[in-house]
């Protein structure tokens, strides 16, 4: 707990010391009275910080306000005016905090909100670069790309070498480097005195000796902090004029204000989210209560609208805070300084607070960023450097919607490229075109639909399966439904849509069932009924199981049936052909022993699934971990398991194998395989009516090994 209030009260002086200038320079900026960004500092950090739920957001005075600040201001023509639209601007948020509308930060694409911070970061070079080189003929808290002195965010660069004063580069310099190994030196380990306090303090010193032993570098008037007097005569505020309640055009500026001001509380918290190292989760709707709350009292007290703000955000994150307890002593210490500390602070050189914002904006813009965007793909990093360019050349608000207009094309390109999975599956019908919806199917992926079932061939098999989407957009509903009644008739395609949930009107539509004729049971080879079979392992081993449609299939085979093949098998429950093998009702005949020995009775069950049923391929399955392998290898005969392991042990012999370690998992799988392929043998020699439909490449036979581990199954070389 110690810990916590030392990291908070450190951040809290470093949060403090940049916050002056750059509420005093925001006030400026947007042409309200000097110190009304210092009462929304007040009012942002203390009433802000008690209501909020944010831990690491600080609020205050916006760059990104200045500019709707100073035309409500002119065009409202008086600032006790203005201060009504501010005080409407904070019922509208209070109003907007208990309809949830805060939901809406959930839809910034992160690359935005990196973007934002990136650009916020470059920005704040920029900017104090200048003001670190002596160069303060900007406002230090105008952030807009073109500035009050007629100037802009590059030409000021290009100029500031006619301002250069020696003493703040010095004092740049200085406090650079404290700011870069500060962490290094044993100072570090005192929690409460923040890097930030070590410069101003060193700045300040530096400057007073430039003043009595080097008075050339000495810096005094705009080159200083400027915090007005306040004495017991005036407190310098304006207080609101009610009576202009009746005037609209006060109504439309406070609404203004309210969404403007809105939306950059929900992107600030996003963004101040995603860099808090602890990444918890700001409460949105309860921030933008107390941004409602604070923007009352604010327009009550003569402040200028306030929001959640990055850099004072960003610098409290860096220098250690644990709690909000830094954002409430920030506006705290803010109160005291211009009542009891204003000649100090003013001492203070704008170059050295210019420092540390440069060293914050080089955090907040790391080279280590722009290499993490760009390995996500082109998709992620042209928005993120969209959004950075078109903040730093327009203002923060303007840049952060074409960030978003960029981002959004390339959500709808993602979209129109890749919303669903489309294969084409080989089964015994036939080539089916199988189209799988994802879990949430919106308008966004109605062209690329359309365009994927309009373009699908006349006569083909379709497969619509919806069963893994959660929501359907009706458009989507509309649009399978005028495949499926007008498209799908006009071009004979045969249809099945399956998975539909109860909620929507448009209910399952089957056409074909997956079920072999006579036709095509006899139109197949062996080495085609083989090949299906090994699709539809691949099928049940990869989890994209085709739907059997089973009452569907029973009614189907109710008269009659055309299976593929016939497959000996064991037992095991874990090994049945029909799941492994991705079956329907009527594919597969599937004879079960232990050990999947052969017998007379088994040949002849053969030779009748040939001669009368017209199977193609004959498969002798085994598997691994098999109970009847495991009884004959121990010898086990009670009862009448010795039918089973006699046949299993002589087979052994016949191999060479009558003492096989049992222990030795590879040797055991060998065993499983020599006794399938031993299997086939037999059937061979025992039934001359299968050996000579061999011969004429009739019908075809193999032998199979099933890994119970991974559900793979292995085929022998195909004999026909």
């Amino acid at each position: 707990m110690k810990t916590t209030i030392k990291n908070d009260l450190a951040a809290s002086i470093a949060v403090f010391l940049v916050a002056l200038p750059l509420c005093l320079g925001i006030a400026l900026a947007s042409g309200a009275p000097l110190l009304s960004g210092v009462i929304s500092g007040i009012i942002g950090g203390i009433i802000v910080g008690l209501l909020s739920g944010s831990q690491t957001s600080v609020s205050g005075p916006a760059a990104g306000l200045a500019a709707v600040v100073l035309a409500s201001i002119t065009q409202l023509g008086s600032f006790d005016i203005f201060l009504i639209a501010v005080f409407l601007a904070g019922i509208f948020q209070l109003i907007a905090g208990f309809l949830k509308v805060g939901f809406l930060a959930n839809y910034i694409p992160s690359n935005v909100i990196k973007g934002l911070l990136a650009a916020i970061g470059i920005l704040l070079i920029l900017k104090q670069v200048p003001q670190a080189l002596g160069n303060h003929n900007d406002v230090i808290g105008d952030f807009s790309f073109g500035q009050l002195d007629h100037q802009n965010t590059i030409s000021e660069l290009l100029y500031t070498h006619n301002h250069l004063a020696i003493g703040s580069v010095l004092i740049t310099i200085i406090s650079l480097l404290v700011l870069v190994f500060y962490d290094r030196t044993p100072l570090a380990k005192i929690k409460i005195i923040p890097s930030a306090l070590i410069v101003v303090v060193l700045g300040i010193a530096m400057n007073q000796l430039f003043f009595y032993y080097i008075p050339l570098f000495y810096m005094d008037g705009h080159h200083l902090v400027s915090i007005p007097v306040i004495d017991s005569q005036t407190l310098g505020i304006k207080l609101p004029n009610f009576s202009a309640l009746s005037n609209y055009k006060v109504w439309v500026v406070g609404i203004t204000i309210a969404i403007v001001a809105s939306l950059e509380t929900l992107l600030n918290i996003e963004a101040i989210d995603i860099a808090d190292p602890h990444k918890r989760t700001s409460p949105t709707n309860r921030e933008l209560k107390a941004q409602g709350v604070g923007n009352m009292l604010a327009g009550l007290l003569g402040g200028i609208p306030i929001t959640s703000v990055i850099v004072r955000s960003s610098v409290n994150i860096n220098t250690g805070s644990k709690t909000k307890l830094s954002a409430i002593l920030h506006g705290a210490f803010l109160l005291l300084s211009i009542v009891f500390f204003s000649q100090t602070l003013n001492l203070i050189p704008l170059s050295c607070l210019a420092a540390i914002l440069i060293f914050t904006g080089f955090k907040l813009a790391k080279p280590s960023i722009f290499k993490e965007m760009f390995k996500k793909g082109w998709s992620q990093f042209i928005p993120f450097v969209v959004t950075i360019a078109a903040i730093i050349f327009t203002d923060l608000l303007i840049g952060i919607i074409i960030g978003l207009a960029v981002s959004l094309f390339f959500l709808l390109k993602s979209n129109y490229r890749n919303p669903f999975i489309l294969t084409e599956e080989k089964l015994h019908v036939g080539e089916t075109i199988r189209l799988e919806l994802p879990s949430q199917v919106s308008f966004l992926n109605k062209a690329s639909l359309k365009e994927t079932l309009w373009q699908i061939p006349e006569g083909a098999n379709v497969i619509i399966d919806a069963t893994r989407s959660d929501f359907i957009d009706n458009d989507i509903l509309e649009l399978i439904n005028d495949f499926k009644t007008t498209v799908s008739v006009e071009r004979q395609i045969k249809l099945n849509v399956f998975g539909l949930k109860e909620k929507y009107e448009l209910t399952d539509h089957i056409q074909f069932v997956n079920i072999l004729s006579k036709e095509a049971q006899q139109n197949l080879t062996p080495q085609e009924v083989l090949d299906l079979l090994k699709l539809g392992n691949e099928r049940f081993v990869s989890g994209k199981q085709n739907e059997k449609y089973y009452s569907h299939q029973v009614d189907a085979t109710s008269h009659g049936q055309n299976p593929m093949a016939v497959v000996i098998s064991c037992i095991d429950s874990r090994t049945s052909p029909d799941i492994i093998f991705d079956a329907g009702i009527g594919d597969l005949l599937s004879i079960r022993i232990a050990g999947n020995i052969i017998s007379p009775e088994i040949i002849g069950s053969i030779e009748l699934a040939v001669k009368e049923i017209g199977v193609k391929l004959i498969v002798v399955k085994g598997h691994s971990h098999c109970g009847a392998i495991n009884a004959a290898v121990h010898g086990m005969k009670e009862n009448n398991i010795g039918f089973i392991t006699t046949k299993i042990e002589q087979m052994l012999i016949n191999n060479k194998k009558e003492k096989p370690d049992y222990s030795n998992e590879t040797e055991m799988e060998e065993i499983t395989r020599l006794n399938a392929m031993n299997s086939v043998s037999l059937i061979m020699q025992q039934s001359p009516y299968i050996r000579n439909l061999l011969q004429q490449n009739k019908i075809g036979i193999t032998a199979a090994y099933y890994d119970t581990h991974s559900g793979i199954v292995n085929f022998e070389k195909l004999m026909n």
